[in-house]
């Protein structure tokens, strides 16, 4: 494997000639991926208790850094920690950055995928039925979960949004529709392309709307990593140039500030102050499947729910509007 002094000479030289599935223990997040093949579960998704938020989902985008094992440890395995992409909050990435340049090479473009962001999609919602059977001990008391959401079933979401034929929101609490899970395979992979929104709309029931009530909407920004300051953000450039270059994780260096997942080691420099970046929540199964180049501190106070006549048709109408000119742009 090319070293990443090597990479970057290469690019140089061209350049002269011319030229992105465990839940850490949160039950709020419902692991729609445990299902079977052939399993099915429905949703009911909701809108985000920001109302700022023109959607009723927010993007993440994270990029994964693997190494071969951790320094010091004869036995350890490979390990892999994920950083969040910078984009993802309007700043430039460092590491996107590095790593756009390599598409532009046919020999690194397979190194350029390993290091390109993963995005994933957060979402909120209700279980209207469980297709995992959840035991009792596994279902938290608000009833309303969070869903991590990859490209693929992204994709099949947006597509009724754009749809010129759908009326109102599906997040809409009298005239929304529900949303059909179904997991199957293609190639050994889990394949969730025939899941699809249901053809009815179906009004909230009084428990449904009484947990809305009763416990709010989740702000869903506030599940986004925290956004690295600039020690993290130097950090993670050394990560990730550690990693192309085959070196082990380096608990002692890095670890105040970003760990492989299950390692609750609290090393690092105990005389610096930068808070630890907030751990990622998990990524869905299918978001690999992200588009290329072409060749968490605790979570804020809720917001309050809208009431389900909140907003009118014509807020409705206003969202679908922006979501399908985005869609055209």
């Amino acid at each position: 494997m090319a070293t990443l002094a090597e990479i970057r000479a290469k690019l140089k030289a061209s350049e002269s000639k011319g030229s992105d599935n465990k839940t850490g223990g949160d039950k709020s997040i419902y692991p729609f991926w445990n299902l079977k093949e052939g399993g099915e579960s429905t949703l009911r998704f909701l809108p985000d208790g920001n109302s700022n938020n023109t959607f009723f989902w927010v993007e993440r985008a994270m990029i994964k850094l693997p190494f071969a094992g951790v320094k010091g440890e004869s036995e350890s395995k490979p390990v892999t920690v994920q950083v969040p992409c910078v984009e993802m909050y309007g700043d430039t990435c460092p590491i996107l950055a590095e790593v756009r340049g390599w598409f532009k090479d046919p020999a690194l473009e397979d190194m350029g995928r390993k290091y390109w962001k993963k995005r994933s999609y957060i979402f909120q919602g209700f279980v209207v039925e469980d297709g995992l059977g959840e035991a009792a001990s596994d279902i938290p008391e608000n009833p309303i979960r969070r869903f991590i959401i990859g490209p693929q079933i992204f994709q099949s979401i947006r597509a009724a949004l754009v749809d010129p034929e759908l009326e109102d929101l599906p997040t809409d609490y009298v005239h929304g529709l529900d949303y059909r899970m179904k997991k199957t395979s293609k190639g050994g992979y889990a394949d969730y392309s025939t899941s699809s929104w249901a053809r009815r709309e179906r009004p909230l029931n009084d428990a449904e709307q009484a947990a809305v009530k009763t416990n709010g909407l989740y702000n869903l920004s506030d599940f986004l990593p925290k956004k690295p300051g600039e020690v993290e953000l130097k950090v993670m450039k050394e990560m990730f140039e550690a990693s192309v270059d085959g070196e082990p994780y380096d608990m002692e260096r890095w670890g105040q500030y970003f760990k492989p997942a299950g390692m609750s080691q609290n090393t690092g420099d105990p005389n610096k102050s930068t808070p630890k970046a907030s751990a990622p929540a998990p990524v869905a199964h299918d978001a690999d499947e992200d588009d290329v180049p072409v060749a968490k501190a605790a979570p804020a106070p809720k917001a309050s729910a809208p009431t389900a006549t909140e907003g009118g048709d014509s807020r409705a109408q206003d969202i679908l509007a922006m979501i399908r000119n985005r869609q055209k742009a």
